[in-house]
Parts: C-alpha cells; structure tokens; sequence
C-alpha cells in the first residue's frame, strides 16, 4: 500500500512540474523562447528539450524500454539537447515532450517500485537501481530545470509562479518597493565601498 502511495505522490508531482515547465513558454516569441538568457547559454526552449531527453532516456533506456523517439546515443552527448535548431520549431520540441510524457508514464505504470534498472552512464557502483530511485532522479531533474526556468522567465517578462491559474497581476510599483527594501538590508549588512 504504501509502495503505490509513493508512486502515485512521485508521478502526481512530476506531472505538475511538466506542466509548469511548459506553461514558461505561454506567450514568448520565438527569440525570447530560444535565446541565451545566461552566460552558459540556458534558455526556455532549451529547458524543455533537455528535460524531454532526460525522461526519455531514465524511463527508456535504463528499463529496456527504449523511446520510440529518436535519440544520440547517450555515449555521443554533445549538449545539443540544451538548445533549439533553428531547423526545429517549438511545436516539435512541446511534442516531443509529449510523447515521452506518454512513455514515461507507461514504464511508471506498468513497472513496480522495485523494478531493476541499469544506468550505464551511472559510475560504479550505482548503475544498478530500481523505479523508485529513477522516479526521486527525474523528478529532481525536473524541478531543478522548473526553477531554471521560473527564474529566465520572472528575467524576461517578469511572470512568475507554478501555475497559470494562480498567476497574479504584476504589481511593479510593489515589486519595485520590495526589491528596494532587500537592497537596502543588503546595502546595511555589507557597506558598498566607494
């Protein structure tokens, strides 16, 4: 009973963190969806095609269920999964997500908790593993990477939170006093020096 309570959380919350994942792209333009929005080259778009290949491959992969999507070969990572083509339009990328949604979902389906998998890009001694290490893997994957992305888009356009239905109006002139009085208590504890 508890086994399938901890599947169930575990799939519920990494359901949720693909939706929000994906509501960071709602209203961009291509550019502001595909530019560098760091000095290492994050960008939104990016987010979802990396987050995409990684479920692919942890659910796929490491169960002998290989993705029915085409993927390099883990032993030939290049980075080319952080960024988008200009060859590959955000419809294909969402899609792709999609269909790994599908997959993923069901490995975690039919497969139990303590089902064994092999992570062969895992070091010793860990390549062996099972779902439940797999699902806590990917979703932490996946939260970190819905971080990433609240932050480039709150950077962007200054639209924050997990979900569309919660979003509130932008107040600027509040946001403005708040970020005025952490400067402030910034300023105070560590005096700039002229």
């Amino acid at each position: 009973m508890i086994a399938e309570f901890a599947k169930d959380n575990l799939h519920g919350r990494l359901r949720r963190d693909r939706k929000a994942l994906l509501w960071k792209l709602d209203g961009l333009s291509e550019y502001d969806a595909r530019r560098p929005l760091t000095a290492t080259g994050t960008n939104l778009l990016g987010l979802v095609k990396h987050v995409a290949t990684v479920e692919a491959r942890y659910f796929g992969e490491v169960f002998d269920r290989p993705s029915p999507e085409p993927l390099p070969r883990w032993q030939d990572y290049n980075g080319s999964d952080l960024w988008a083509t200009e060859d590959e339009t955000r419809d294909q990328i969402i899609g792709f997500y999609r269909r790994t949604w599908e997959h993923s979902d069901a490995t975690i389906n039919e497969l139990p908790l303590d089902a064994p998998g092999h992570v062969p890009w895992w070091p010793e001694p860990y390549p062996n593993t099972n779902l439940f290490a797999i699902m806590v893997h990917v979703l932490g994957e996946s939260i970190r990477h819905a971080g990433h992305a609240d932050i480039l888009r709150e950077g962007l356009d200054g639209r924050t939170g997990v979900r569309a239905e919660n979003e509130q109006p932008i107040d600027e002139e509040a946001r403005a006093a708040y970020c005025a009085k952490i400067e402030q208590a910034a300023r105070s504890a560590a005096p700039v020096k002229a």
